[in-house]
């Protein structure tokens, strides 16, 4: 039986069919199927180009039509499974790099003790020289952390390296001493000077404060933060080495020997701005923010040119750690903010509370309480501030030391700043940011203010009043 065929040409292809092949299952969207009973015939290029019709047979040897099907299967299959493993893949790893991320980051904020013990642990035979420094080098290193303004631990030291400095902790190296131990003036080999804090054995509170300190003070630095260089652990002994501060503590120079004597007006100005700017960095620029909860004068230390920094972090906390909640009362009598001392609330501005007696103390060079007066006159903040209220009773209160080099109308805007910071009310009290705007145009340019001033002292004038270090000796009151 003859079967009669017909050409069709879609898109550029012609196919042999059947004549009584449905028209419908050759249109232009769907290509027909080619049956094993008909052959199946490609013409190249454009078959209504070609004059003589001529079509190009399919070679014999092409692969048959359900091999073809099942390969292209098979290569989907492969296709599917690529794009499934492949985000897989990527998954896992995403998740390695953050669990590892993680983990460093957690090892790398323990505590120095921590880090150590986890060293020793790894290596046991790794020894105290490889995890420690000499002081010479570590100083070298402080001044690269101050340009770059890099945080990280402070550098274990040996005790023996300590114990040679300070000539087996001789009594004639005490340069200071206060509730939890000794302060030890260190000279290393390479005639290097440190001050080194011994603290008290067995103390648990002695242990949180140093814990706390070396946990704090080894991330931050800053210009008016005395620098701690290095920390120590022998036994049941815990030392602390700072960098050492020539003319002692604030209160020695206020209420030593000295009486104030090397203090002029614009000296105590810097001071104040100085220790203002400390506390500064301590609320403004550290996150979170630090609250020292022990700023007074004897914290406050004064180097060779009266450049001051404060000290003794071993009470202070975060803001985030007090908020909402009463906070052990930990502090000294005079300074303590009224909130804090009534109602265990620690916040900023109990600092500025204890900024503000600091600047009265410059300005009037009394102790904050002073026993040894009647008692209408021991506290220097209820005593002072009527006065300090009424402009022609404030110039009878000054130390008498500073009366002639001081300017009466800055007298004036310095007992305003004094006035605000101990208000009784917290939300009254300015901060501490506020109070260094208000301090830099009362403090001269050479000394880090912005006052330009003829008579102002210069940094060769001001190390004229340098104080001997065998005499100066730095007190940290319990």
């Amino acid at each position: 039986m003859c079967v009669s065929t017909k050409f069709e040409i879609v898109k550029g292809r012609t196919f042999l069919v059947p004549a009584s092949a449905p028209v419908s299952l050759l249109t232009p969207h769907q290509s027909p199927v080619p049956s094993s009973s008909s052959p199946v015939f490609q013409a190249k290029g454009n078959a209504e180009s070609r004059p003589d019709n001529s079509i190009e047979t399919m070679p014999e040897n092409s692969p048959a039509p359900a091999a073809m099907v099942k390969e292209s299967r098979h290569i989907n299959k492969e296709i599917l499974m690529a794009i499934i493993l492949v985000p897989v893949v990527i998954g896992l790893i995403m998740i390695f790099s953050i669990c590892t991320w993680l983990y460093r980051r957690v090892h790398s904020s323990a505590s120095p003790s921590q880090a150590k013990t986890v060293r020793r642990n790894a290596d046991p035979d790794i020894s105290d020289v490889y995890l420690s420094m000499t002081l010479g080098p570590l100083m070298n290193r402080l001044n690269s952390l101050r340009v770059s303004k890099k945080k990280g631990f402070a550098t274990s030291i040996e005790y023996s390296i300590l114990q040679t400095a300070t000539n087996s902790f001789s009594s004639d190296n005490i340069i200071g001493d206060g509730g939890f131990g000794c302060v030890y003036k260190a000279r290393f080999d390479d005639d290097s000077f440190a001050a080194v804090k011994k603290l008290d054995e067995g103390g648990k509170q002695a242990e949180h404060e140093f814990q706390n300190e070396v946990d704090l003070m080894s991330k931050i630095r800053h210009p008016n933060l005395v620098s701690l260089l290095g920390f120590c652990t022998h036994e049941k002994t815990r030392l602390l080495v700072y960098e050492l501060m020539q003319n002692g503590s604030l209160e020695d120079q206020l209420h030593g020997p000295l009486r104030g004597s090397a203090l002029t007006w614009y000296l105590r100005m810097k001071i104040a701005l100085d220790s203002a700017r400390g506390l500064e960095h301590l609320h403004e620029h550290c996150h979170p923010s630090v609250i020292h909860r022990d700023f007074k004068s004897s914290n406050i230390l004064l180097d060779a040119s009266f450049n001051a920094k404060l000290s003794d972090f071993g009470l202070a906390v975060t803001a985030a750690g007090c908020a909402g909640i009463n906070v052990e009362l930990l502090g000294t009598l005079g300074y303590v903010a009224p909130e804090y001392l009534l109602e265990g609330k620690l916040t900023e501005k109990s600092d500025v509370y204890a900024f503000g007696i600091v600047l009265l103390e410059l300005i009037i060079g009394r102790k904050p309480i002073d026993k040894s007066l009647p008692t209408e006159f021991q506290s220097l903040v209820s005593w002072a501030m009527p006065q300090l209220k009424d402009r022609t009773k404030l110039p009878s209160i000054v130390d008498p030391t500073i009366k002639d080099t001081m300017n009466l109308k800055h007298l004036y805007q310095v007992a305003a700043i004094a006035v605000l910071c101990v208000q009784p009310e917290p939300s009254y009290r300015p901060l501490i940011a506020d109070v260094v705007h208000s301090l830099i145009p009362l403090v001269p340019v050479e000394l880090g203010g912005t006052l330009r001033v003829a008579d102002a002292p210069s940094i060769v004038e001001m190390k004229s009043f340098e104080t001997s270090n065998s005499t100066t000796k730095i007190v940290m009151n319990p």
